[in-house]
């Protein structure tokens, strides 16, 4: 097997702004997996929330090539359970990796991913599109450009219902709000209770990761269901959201890939919780390692290939919130 690393860096539609930064480049490792013919690929962005830069994640990869090249045809669940330990410090590059084996796995056994797993595709849900904290007119031509059935809505300012509002007059779509961290108790139960009257579905991570004794009293006490994200990063956190979230956003960059994604999927069911996996403005290329876990979520958030100037590959395509799979197998993917 040879390993193959490619560093991109995404240029934005738009000036991506949240509650903690602003952006309009995307970094972001691409690994390639060949062997026997064959090509899989995967996908990992950089985020200065979590220490993570393309050179560390390549750096981290390059240190076990070795072990990467010298890999033959196990399962990508003992590929990953081997690798793990020498990644455990880079989650961000394992689930490069891991996208990559298992998209490889897949196309040599040809077979689409999801069909590999035995999962059925007729009651997948359909993505949101993000609308970044900006002006509220710059919110508005935002959804304007993009007409779409359900916006996720980044939040943690001081106007916040009154963003929400304006927004409001402008579309009949699902709303969804990710405040980022960027709220307290009294406010989340409060905002939660107006943002209900403004057709919002949910609301996702608004206090702080660490803020447990908050989490639980927002958990009694909100109108509106509250999905957890920076307080749900690997699979031990599935368990410690249970009676404090109603639903867990599982991201693939910081659970270390699809492999132990579907592990937390599956957790978060059998807790009664709702399953969502979200992007990280990442190409086609990991968003369509996303796709292939549709079958099993609640709601997604795979939007990031929407929000680039330019793809950089080819592989599921999305209208009106509808995702399409490409015709290969693996997660369909190909670079450009």
């Amino acid at each position: 097997m040879k390993l193959i690393l490619r560093e991109y860096n995404l240029k934005l539609k738009h000036t991506f702004t949240i509650s903690r930064e602003s952006i309009d480049f995307q970094p972001s490792l691409i690994v390639e997996l060949q062997s026997d013919g064959f090509s899989g690929f995967g996908e990992a962005t950089s985020n200065p929330y979590y220490n993570i830069t393309v050179p560390m994640m390549m750096q981290d990869l390059e240190k076990i090539r070795s072990i990467i090249e010298n890999t033959e045809n196990e399962t990508p669940e003992v590929f990953w359970a081997k690798i793990h330990p020498h990644l455990k410090q880079d989650m961000f590059a394992l689930c490069a990796l891991d996208l990559a084996y298992n998209d490889l796995y897949a196309r040599k056994k040809g077979k689409k991913l999801y069909e590999l797993w035995n999962y059925t595709t007729e009651r997948n849900p359909m993505t949101d599109y993000t609308i970044g904290i900006a002006s509220i007119e710059k919110m508005v031509a935002k959804m304007q450009e993009l007409p779409w059935p359900i916006y996720k809505i980044k939040l943690g300012t001081k106007e916040d219902i009154e963003i929400v509002k304006a927004l409001r007059k402008h579309t009949n779509a699902v709303f969804r709000i990710d405040a980022n961290c960027g709220w307290g108790v009294e406010e989340t139960i409060n905002n939660a209770v107006e943002l209900k009257k403004l057709g919002v579905e949910f609301l996702e991570q608004p206090m702080k990761a660490d803020n447990w004794e908050g989490h639980k009293e927002v958990f009694k006490h909100s109108v509106l269901p509250v999905i957890a994200d920076e307080s749900c990063i690997i699979e031990e956190d599935v368990a410690k959201c249970h009676n404090h979230f109603h639903g867990v956003n599982v991201k693939l960059v910081k659970c270390g890939g699809l492999t132990p994604g579907k592990r937390m999927i599956e957790e978060a069911k059998k807790l009664g919780l709702r399953t969502m996996v979200g992007c990280m403005t990442e190409s086609t290329v990991g968003i369509s390692a996303i796709a292939h876990l549709l079958p099993q979520l609640d709601y997604v958030d795979m939007d990031g290939a929407l929000l680039l100037a330019e793809d950089i590959a080819t592989g599921v395509t999305i209208k009106d919130g509808i995702v399409s799979y490409s015709d290969l197998n693996g997660t369909g993917v190909t670079l450009l």
